[in-house]
């Protein structure tokens, strides 16, 4: 969902820098041939992510949600020269579709495909991050927050996506609506939780920016 005028909008991502040619051919093949391509973080979000990256500069990435791999190369645009990514999904119908993708960047190496419930996978995982991308189901974020808090390292960015959800967090909750009450709980940690510091960002359907002390 677009919260800016739609004329504001489309001169803000004019104004912005174009998306690499791989990820246009991935972005149209999401199109063509994934179910709920609009899922894509697509050209504006992904540049942001790109240049947050860079600026970040991390060695190591980790990613949940990683539908067709968009995101993950955008952020890898701005990995350490020795750092790696490790994505996590649950959909296997869109493993080789990824990793396609992360082979033909070049990097292919060192973006590590994790398949299955990112529950279950995060407390296998023995690694610190200094820039982790969330976008997994809503429900679980307040819970995948609590797994990733003590892996981070210091000065590491998380980033949120869908935190506004599409209008729904300054709406009355539904008593059945189990992704935005999640969602609630999220954003109100990421504001006062004494180790970090955050910013929501009206981006796209909305992005939080949090920084690990």
């Amino acid at each position: 969902m677009h919260f800016l005028p739609e004329a504001i909008d489309q001169y803000a991502v004019a104004h912005s820098q174009e998306e690499p040619e791989l990820l246009q051919k991935l972005s149209k093949e999401t199109w063509q041939k994934v179910l709920n391509p609009r899922m894509l973080s697509g050209h504006y979000q992904g540049r942001v992510l790109s240049l947050l990256a860079k600026i970040i500069r991390p060695r190591t990435i980790l990613e949940l949600g990683t539908y067709t791999g968009y995101s993950a190369l955008c952020m890898l645009e701005g990995l350490h020269p020795e750092g790696e990514i490790h994505t996590l999904d649950q959909n296997e119908e869109l493993y080789d579709l990824q990793r396609k993708y992360f082979d033909l960047s070049g990097a292919g190496d060192r973006i590590h495909q994790h398949l299955g419930a990112a529950l279950g996978i995060l407390p296998t995982l023995d690694l610190k991050y200094d820039l982790v991308f969330m976008d997994a189901d809503k429900r679980n974020y307040p819970k995948y927050l609590e797994l990733i808090l003590p892996k981070m390292n210091s000065g590491g960015i998380i980033l949120s996506d869908n935190v506004l959800w599409s209008g729904k967090v300054v709406e009355p909750l539904q008593p059945d609506d189990i992704d935005t009450k999640a969602l609630l709980e999220y954003n109100h940690t990421l504001a006062t939780h004494p180790q970090l510091e955050t910013v929501l960002l009206p981006i796209r359907d909305g992005l939080t920016i949090t920084r690990v002390k």
